[in-house]
């Protein structure tokens, strides 16, 4: 399959590795990986803050460099972003938007997928090849969960990696706290969330916390980090993309 790449914000800026992690994935399973590189961000951050008309420039740029008939499949990294696209993003075009935006949301939304429901929905994959020998728990993401719904691929995704051992996170499906700017506007809620959810993971006895969000992964290992946890966070494709050839080496992690 032709497979189009989108970075969003937080990969292009801050986890670059998670991004180029899909892209080694996606090749290393036989598909040509294309980025468009006019993408922009796909504009969530507004309409999650209320602002639904700012965003039509980039949600009709969106649609402009991932509309090509060429591309058979978008593939995100993010299931916050991923959702966006597919819910959000038809939201704006009906309401702001003219005839052409709202045919090409409809376009595009329709082949718009976030990683781990690609793998398993569209390529019927659970075993990708992925050697990781360590100690992992998973954390659903809100987006990708109540959302887009990927329910348990991401886990059938993990279960078959080669070395790993994989520890259920308890009360996995609480929100991590971040959300983004409800973080910012609601303190110190969010930091009584995220410690609940820090407890979690630090109680697994886990070397790594993943998830499909690199935002939720930001908001937990800043919060890990300021209590020494030692434990890391690592995003679902950077597993998925180490094998025993060319294995993720782990980063030392504070303490």
């Amino acid at each position: 399959m032709r497979i189009a790449l989108f970075a969003t914000c937080l990969g292009d800026t801050l986890f670059p590795a998670a991004v180029k992690s899909t892209a080694v994935l996606l090749a290393r399973l036989g598909h040509d990986v294309v980025f468009p590189p006019q993408q922009t961000c796909c504009g969530q951050m507004h309409i999650n803050t209320g602002y639904q008309r700012e965003p039509v420039p980039l949600v009709r740029n969106f649609a402009e460099q991932f509309g090509d008939p060429g591309i058979e499949a978008v593939v995100v990294p993010s299931g916050s972003c991923a959702g966006s696209v597919r819910h959000q993003h038809e939201i704006v075009a009906e309401r702001y938007g003219d005839a052409a935006l709202r045919a090409g949301v409809a376009t595009v939304k329709t082949k718009t997928y976030e990683l781990s429901e690609f793998l398993v929905d569209v390529l019927g994959r659970t075993d990708v090849g992925a050697y990781f020998p360590h100690r992992v728990t998973y954390h659903p993401t809100c987006h990708s969960l109540r959302m887009l719904r990927v329910g348990e691929k991401p886990l059938r995704l993990l279960r078959a990696v080669e070395g790993i051992d994989l520890v259920e996170l308890p009360e996995a499906d609480a929100c991590c706290g971040f959300g983004g700017t409800f973080a910012v506007k609601n303190a110190e809620t969010s930091t009584a969330m995220l410690r609940d959810k820090m407890a979690h993971v630090t109680g697994t006895g886990a070397a790594v916390c993943t998830a499909g969000d690199s935002s939720c992964l930001m908001h937990i290992a800043g919060g890990l980090s300021r209590i020494r946890a030692g434990t890391r966070t690592l995003h679902l494709a950077q597993i998925l993309a180490s094998t025993r050839t060319v294995p993720h080496v782990l980063t030392e992690a504070a303490r």
